[in-house]
């Protein structure tokens, strides 16, 4: 049972990294599916974490009531949750703003925190389930994709203009392939098929899709005028209004790519996992290459500014799993040398590092190595808005980053630059992590 009734303290028995860990694990690893409880921590303000109002954030991992008692999966949208049962059925609690949580768009805010199932997939086995901001998405045992919510961005990869579906409808366009994942960031989307074919859609700006179209990258005032002027200049001041109205004018005119289609830079390669940051993407092809393309104002690319298209990261390690969010990204990787026993892993993080969520010194823009999980073996990552979450083989959960809203269930909103240990949860057997961008959901061992 978790022990939640007692506050973190700073004397930090937390902080301890344990030198082995031996024995099968929860997460990502293989056998048969496992079912469990889910237990939220952090910003409830849209009822995400699923405690009625007036229930305030949640410091510690903390029960979802009314969901049945078996889940086998969660997933965490950015403001919203969604779980599928053990008999496949899809449950949402939070934020319901554009219908993302399959109940219709009129529900009154004071319920959004009530845990319901999803109208309109009664007749669809569930077996894994993913959220963006607007947009939530189950996938079928048979691989068929659904979506539900609304998105002005095509995210929904419907068709042509279709901004909005109140219930569950299938991609069609995907309807020939065993979807294995599907990510999304906040406008843009890609899945993933069994036999390792990548499919993108919905906003396609600065690359993050590929080159299914050429990048609208807004010149810079300068570029408008042709030269270099002063930056206080009445020509400049002219410059910097017709960027503003051009703008405007392009929300009438997005880049936007209504169905799935093919990642052409993926098309000759077996992709073998896929995240979708806010405004970014990270591919990995099964011989441990790493594409990143789109924004990277934080350097979530992995490298230096520059082109946005997707192009390959240099890593020291090889990567096998990874995690995108607003402006960092994460990435599991072998580090086991030549002549080593054992598989030995560890968390590569570059990008955004304003609360210390890359967990770690050093320069923000390359893929290095979190030095305090170097002995743990590691199952999944995952990477919130500024906060990060590890899950080990051993089922333990270690957080880092923001503190604020109780996100790294830490008991306090103190941020901590290191990775550590959630200990209020000893004792239970975590078998996956899943972060949102202030919200975090476990499944826990039955």
């Amino acid at each position: 049972m978790l022990s939640l009734l007692l506050p973190r303290t700073r004397a930090f028995a937390s902080r301890r990294l344990l030198s082995s860990l031996a024995g099968a694990g929860g997460g990502s690893g293989g056998g048969a599916p496992r079912a469990g409880s889910v237990y939220a921590f952090g910003d409830n303000s849209h009822g995400a974490v699923g405690q009625p109002p007036p229930a305030s954030d949640a410091y510690v991992p903390t029960p979802v009531p009314s969901l049945p008692p078996s889940v086998s999966a969660v997933a965490a949208g950015h403001y919203h949750s969604l779980a599928v049962s053990a008999d496949g059925e899809v449950w949402s609690w939070g934020r319901n703003d554009e219908g993302q949580l399959g109940r219709g768009l009129h529900s009154p805010r004071n319920t959004w925190s009530n845990t319901e199932q999803v109208r309109g997939l009664e007749n669809v086995q569930v077996r894994a389930v993913s959220a963006s901001g607007v947009v939530s998405a189950a996938i079928g045992s048979d691989g068929s994709l659904w979506v539900w919510g609304r998105s002005k961005r095509g995210q929904l990869g419907l068709g042509k203009d279709i901004v909005e579906a109140a219930v569950p409808s299938r991609v069609e366009a995907l309807a020939s392939y065993d979807v294995a994942k599907v990510s999304f960031g906040w406008g843009h989307a890609m899945a993933l098929t069994k036999d390792g074919k990548l499919f993108g859609w919905g906003y396609s700006e600065n690359g993050r899709l590929g080159e299914m179209v050429q990048s609208t990258r807004a010149p810079s005032a300068e570029e408008y005028m042709g030269k270099t002027v002063d930056k206080y200049s009445s020509s400049m001041m002219e410059a910097v209004e017709k960027m503003v109205e051009d703008k405007i004018r392009s929300e009438d005119n997005m880049p936007i790519i209504w169905e799935p289609s093919l990642i052409h830079e993926a098309s000759h390669h077996e992709v073998s996992d896929v995240s979708c940051g806010l405004d970014h993407s990270l591919i990995i092809f099964s011989d441990g290459v790493l594409l990143s393309g789109g924004d990277n104002t934080y350097g979530q690319l992995g490298r230096k500014p520059g082109l946005s298209k997707l192009l390959p990261v240099h890593m020291s390690y090889k990567p096998f799993s990874v995690s995108a969010s607003v402006g960092h990204s994460l990435a599991l990787c072998h580090t086991s040398t030549e002549g080593t026993s054992g598989v030995e892993t560890g968390i590569l993080s570059w990008g955004w590092n304003c609360s210390s969520q890359l967990g770690r010194p050093g320069q923000d823009d390359v893929p290095t190595l979190v030095n305090c999980l170097s002995e743990e073996k590691l199952v999944s990552v995952s990477a919130g808005r500024v906060h990060s979450v590890a899950l080990t083989s051993k089922g333990e959960v270690w957080t880092w980053g923001s503190g604020r809203n109780g996100r790294l269930g830490l008991g306090s909103s103190i941020d901590e630059a290191e990775p550590c240990l959630v200990d209020t949860l000893e004792g239970v057997q975590v078998l996956q992590v899943a972060a949102a961008m202030d919200h975090n959901l476990l499944l826990v061992a039955e």
